[in-house]
């Protein structure tokens, strides 16, 4: 070989091995430059979503100890209003006693003026503590179990569901007798679904005038009543707002359900404000009192994000709406 051609053949190989050099340098500035991803690490995410279904395992245990001492409360403020009548019965006859022990001291003579003066005393003392009791009694009988039962009408608006009638359906009826049961003697009466479907089409727009034979027809209806339901019940509140609002009509609204499918909690709350509006001491339209069904809170890990979004919404309505929102622990 040539020396020409031996130099033709080194100046060829060094050629090669600088392109393979600058090829492995510049995947190495790559790899320098670039910052890898980190790897999704499974079991952090794991571990805190465990820890947030025991946080909320434990904020519902905590509401179960609340709801029993306020069981528990009702029980004994029943048991003292109970011991509130028996006392005032006593008083009236003591007090029926000393006004006749009186009418015979000032007809007959036969009694000294100090003992009359005792006895007049006396009578100030009873009737004194008689009217205590009896309007310690009267302010605390628009109220049981913390809802306030001073209304006229009462509306209720119920969730239809596949969920409500195969779970929680024999309870809904419960709590409807309930409702009723507080309130012994009102104007009207009114039931829907929450699409603002009527039980009985017939009376749409109008009041069931109430009496023994609509609050049995009511329950009787109940078990066989299907109509259709998205599990929303903003529309049975706007139609009920609506349809049978009139100045200086007490109303109250009884929304019961377990979920909610609306598009937005915010504007459900934000379009009730404007149609139930508040005076200046903050009283509105209606009250609206609202009921949670437990249907999605079975004891499985996690809770069911229709449901709290229902148990968030209710809430929010009974606070702006001088109502109580009420989330039963079982259906049964």
């Amino acid at each position: 070989m040539s020396r020409r051609a031996k130099r033709s053949s080194v100046d060829a190989n060094i050629s090669f091995l600088d392109i393979i050099c600058c090829g492995f340098g510049a995947i190495i500035l790559l790899l320098v430059i670039v910052k890898p991803m980190q790897p999704l690490v499974l079991e952090d995410s794991a571990i805190e979503q465990t820890g947030q279904v025991r946080a909320l395992q434990e904020r519902l245990f905590a509401i179960r100890g609340q709801v029993a001492y306020l069981e528990t409360e009702l029980t004994a403020k029943q048991e003292q209003l109970g011991s509130s009548e028996r006392r005032v019965a006593i008083l009236r006859s003591e007090l029926e006693s000393l006004m006749a022990r009186l009418a015979a001291a000032e007809g007959a003579g036969t009694e000294s003026l100090a003992s009359i003066d005792d006895l007049q005393i006396a009578l100030q003392s009873l009737t004194a503590e008689m009217r205590s009791l009896l309007s310690r009694r009267k302010a605390n009988s628009n109220y049981i179990g913390g809802i306030p039962v001073d209304s006229e009408y009462v509306i209720f608006i119920i969730d239809t569901s596949g969920s409500m009638k195969s779970v929680a359906w024999r309870r809904l009826i419960k709590e409807v007798r309930s409702v009723l049961a507080i309130y012994p003697r009102v104007k009207g009466l009114q039931i829907m679904d929450d699409q603002g479907q009527y039980m009985f089409e017939q009376y749409r727009g109008e009041w069931l005038t109430d009496s023994p034979v609509w609050r049995r027809s009511i329950i009787e209806r109940l078990p066989t009543w299907t109509t259709f339901s998205n599990s929303s019940p903003e529309q049975g509140i706007y139609t009920a707002i609506r349809s049978h609002f009139k100045l200086g009509d007490k109303i109250s609204l009884y929304v019961f359900g377990d979920d909610f499918n609306g598009s937005s909690i915010a504007r459900t709350v934000d379009v009730v404000s404007t149609l139930n509006k508040q005076n200046r001491d903050g009283e509105t339209l209606v009250r609206i009192h609202t009921v949670g069904f437990p249907v999605h809170f079975n004891g499985s890990p996690g809770v069911d994000s229709k449901a709290m979004r229902y148990a968030n919404l209710m809430r929010l309505l009974a606070e702006q709406n001088n109502g109580s929102f009420i989330g039963l622990n079982n259906v049964n």
